[in-house]
């Protein structure tokens, strides 16, 4: 194979405008001489002409002492040290590759740290074994290098390689995810303790009906982001399963349960794990063809699929891996895979709360309204999942079938296993810092405003709690004043001045 030119001038690629003219290197200038079937990462890296290093949100620029040889195996110890691992790109090199190639790579520097970890990811992701001796010296190295990315802190050694396997997932499923500065940020700040700081000087009774009214509310959200206006006694269901997240270990029953749960008439919905193809998108107005915006897993891969994905939430719970990225890399995994004809999303944002509970980072008797910020994030959820789904169409062979769905003809379950969770988890972050800043504390001041009303009206006219309950939804309705029907009506028995200093302190409070 040719090794000469990997790297090339660029100043525009893949539609990425670059923030200064060099040399592509590293993982995109293989993905590109190769011509892999994987996805552009997220950050591509670059050569200054200019001689600087910086970088930005998608680029890293070095200077020209960091230019690799044009070689396959210089690029990808430029990768390695300086990128990380991307296991999908690992893969499908691996598949190209004469194993003889990564033979000789270790016979060449076989004490390379960098050499030890391409055999070890060979070995792991192929599950062939290659004709060399095991390594009797040398110190062991981490597969994931913590600079860059996150890795379990308890790693398995392999004496073979002298390396300690502290990838976060199964050979089947493991999402990676790289260290940014937003991140960092927010691991800093702790938002699990912010919350329980938010709580803490709550009455029982308080956090009791917080609670409750945050469950209902996220159940109607999770519908209304799916488009749906669910009927209070299947928000009312759905709210109730929320409030059990954590209680119960994940399992194909757990979410077919679940699925039950969420489909109120199941007469013309497929139940349990699909068994033909499914994507996320129109059909043609015209010929009914399918449009897609997302093509899920084939419906071939779901059944191993999910046993990996159940099988690494399992491995992460028990570990010391931040819940935050657990639930990210689980939940998003969950929702690309797509197992379900219906109900995928709804879960997708269950398991979330099923894993922010399981490894108590939510606050004992409370949920986060995940959905709630998500739905106040709509933009910033579209474009997130269409990070992973829009650059991932044009490696899936379909084709349309007699339904007008799609069939998936080429192997894409590599693409389900081993995405970069970088995004994910910073989208994650950003909301449940919302719902600690912004929804917790303004449902609390809303009951507290209530109560208060609740009093002044209990003290002044002694009206029963059904019309305190009416009045005060009249008054939330109408900006703060009571319509003429009303007071004709509904509060009839009620006078023009009582009905002014109604309003005025109704108005009192609401303005504090």
């Amino acid at each position: 194979m040719n090794n000469k030119q990997i790297s090339h001038l660029i100043s525009v690629f893949h539609d990425r405008t670059a923030p200064e003219q060099g040399n592509l290197i590293g993982y995109g200038a293989l993905i590109e001489f190769l011509k892999l079937a994987v996805p552009m990462p997220i950050k591509l890296s670059i050569i200054s002409m200019k001689r600087r290093q910086y970088e930005n949100d998608n680029w890293r620029v070095f200077t020209p002492r960091h230019q690799p040889n044009e070689t396959i195996y210089d690029h990808l110890v430029f990768a390695i040290k300086y990128e990380g691992i991307n296991l999908l790109f690992f893969k499908k090199l691996f598949e190209l590759l004469p194993s003889d190639t990564i033979v000789k790579w270790i016979y060449n520097e076989p004490h390379s740290q960098y050499t030890r970890k391409i055999w070890f990811l060979f070995e792991w992701l192929m599950q062939l074994p290659l004709t060399i001796p095991d390594l009797k010296e040398g110190n062991y190295i981490k597969i994931i290098d913590e600079d860059l990315q996150y890795g379990l802190s308890k790693s398995y050694n392999s004496t073979r390689h002298r390396v300690k396997n502290n990838l976060p997932g199964c050979i089947d499923f493991c999402p990676l995810i790289h260290k940014t500065v937003k991140i960092k940020d927010y691991i800093a700040k702790d938002l699990s303790n912010k919350s329980n700081i938010v709580i803490s000087g709550l009455r029982k009774d308080m956090l009791l009906r917080t609670s409750a009214f945050l469950l209902l509310k996220d159940s109607k959200d999770s519908f209304t982001i799916e488009g749906e206006t669910p009927t209070q006694n299947r928000a009312f269901r759905w709210g109730k399963a929320i409030g059990e997240a954590g209680s119960k270990p994940l399992s194909k029953e757990e979410i077919l349960r679940l699925q039950q749960l969420i489909i109120e008439n199941s007469r013309f919905v497929q139940m349990g794990y699909r068994n033909e193809g499914g994507f996320v998108g129109e059909h043609d107005r015209i010929t009914g063809e399918p449009i897609p915006e997302h093509i899920s897993a084939r419906h071939q891969d779901i059944e191993n699929l999910m046993k990996a994905l159940f099988a690494t939430a399992q491995q992460l719970e028990e570990s010391v891996y931040h819940p935050v990225f657990v639930a990210a890399e689980i939940a998003f995994g969950f929702v690309f895979i797509h197992p379900l004809v219906d109900g995928n999303g709804r879960l997708h944002r269950y398991l979330i709360h099923h894993l922010l509970a399981k490894m108590k980072f939510t606050p004992q008797g409370i949920i986060f309204p995940v959905s709630a910020a998500i739905l106040a994030k709509m933009d910033d959820y579209r474009k997130v999942l269409e990070s992973f789904s829009h650059p991932l169409l044009e490696f899936i062979d379909w084709k349309k079938t007699d339904k007008n769905n799609v069939e998936i003809l080429n192997d894409t379950k590599d693409y389900y296993r081993y995405f970069d969770a970088t995004l994910f988890v910073e989208f994650l972050f950003d909301s449940i810092d919302y719902t600690i800043s912004k929804s917790i504390p303004e449902e609390v001041e809303y009951l507290q405003k209530y109560d208060s009303m609740k009093a002044w009206l209990d003290d002044r006219f002694q009206m029963p709690d059904k019309m305190v309950a009416l009045i005060i939804r009249f008054l939330e309705q109408n900006n703060g004043s009571l319509s003429k029907r009303a007071k004709e009506k509904e509060f009839a028995a009620i006078t023009n001045e009582e009905v002014a200093e109604i309003e005025e302190y109704y108005n009192s409070l609401v303005n504090i």
